[in-house]
């Protein structure tokens, strides 16, 4: 497995919880403090700091310090990557199916065989 492939293992862990997933949706309407992010959610506060702990090891969030409070910023790129891996794996498989169209269409045609 390549660099590329191994950088991509801690993403789609952290996206594999739905809590995770949650907190990433509700990024994408801007930053918000860990307190904000935490509110709909029913568990203790330190638990949830795990999921935001996951969340940026995996390189989907960044977080700051303002006075006591603490703030997440979703990292887009990291999104991206997932993105550009999904396109990729979308092509090949397009690429496949159309080769097997062909084939099949070949094979009730009866191009492609020996017509004895």
């Amino acid at each position: 497995m390549d660099n590329y492939q191994a950088s991509l293992d801690p993403l789609f862990h952290a996206l594999a919880d739905v809590t995770r997933r949650a907190v990433v949706q509700r990024l994408t309407q801007g930053e918000a403090s860990v307190g904000q992010l935490a509110e709909p959610f029913d568990m203790a506060l330190p638990s949830f700091m795990k999921h935001i702990s996951v969340l940026e090891r995996a390189g989907l969030l960044t977080t700051h310090k303002q006075g006591r409070v603490r703030y997440c910023r979703l990292e887009v790129e990291r999104l991206e990557a997932a993105e550009a891996w999904f396109s990729k794996q979308r092509l090949a498989w397009r690429s496949r199916y159309d080769q097997l169209d062909s084939l099949l269409t070949e094979l009730q045609t009866g191009k492609g065989h020996d017509q004895k």
